[in-house]
C-alpha cells in the first residue's frame, strides 16, 4: 500500500507500508534508514541535499513561532533525544541512533 504526496517544496515522495511475516530488530533497521547526516567528504552531493530538503526545524526553544509548535511544544517530538542504538519503541515504532559529540556525532555548520 502506498500514496505519494508533493510538500511545500513540490517534490513528489511516497509513503508505503509494508506487511512483514517476522518482526524486524532495531540491528536491521540501521541497515535500511539512516538518521544521519551524510558526511560531505564522502558524498558531497547527498549532504548538500540532506539539510535543504529534510531536515525538520529548528523547533522549541530556538523557534518557538515554528508552524509545528503547539502549547510550547514541537508537534513532531523534535528535538529528538540522543541515543546511542536504535531501538524499538513500545508501540513498534523506531527511536532512531543519534549519537552526541561526545560519541561519534559529526558536527556540521548546516
Amino acid at each position: 500500500m502506498y500514496s505519494v504526496e508533493c510538500q511545500k517544496r513540490g517534490l513528489p515522495h511516497p509513503h508505503i507500508l509494508f506487511w512483514l511475516i517476522d518482526k524486524i530488530h532495531p540491528e536491521e533497521i540501521e541497515s535500511i534508514i539512516s538518521a544521519v547526516i551524510p558526511n560531505p567528504s564522502i558524498d558531497q552531493m547527498l549532504f548538500n541535499i540532506v539539510p535543504a530538503n529534510i531536515i525538520h526545524g529548528p523547533c522549541g526553544n530556538l523557534n518557538r513561532s515554528s508552524f509545528y509548535m503547539v502549547d510550547e511544544k514541537c508537534t513532531k517530538s523534535f528535538p529528538k533525544n540522543f541515543t546511542n542504538d536504535t531501538i524499538t519503541n513500545v508501540d513498534g515504532y523506531p527511536i532512531y541512533r543519534r549519537r552526541n559529540t561526545d560519541n561519534g556525532f559529526m558536527q556540521y555548520r548546516l
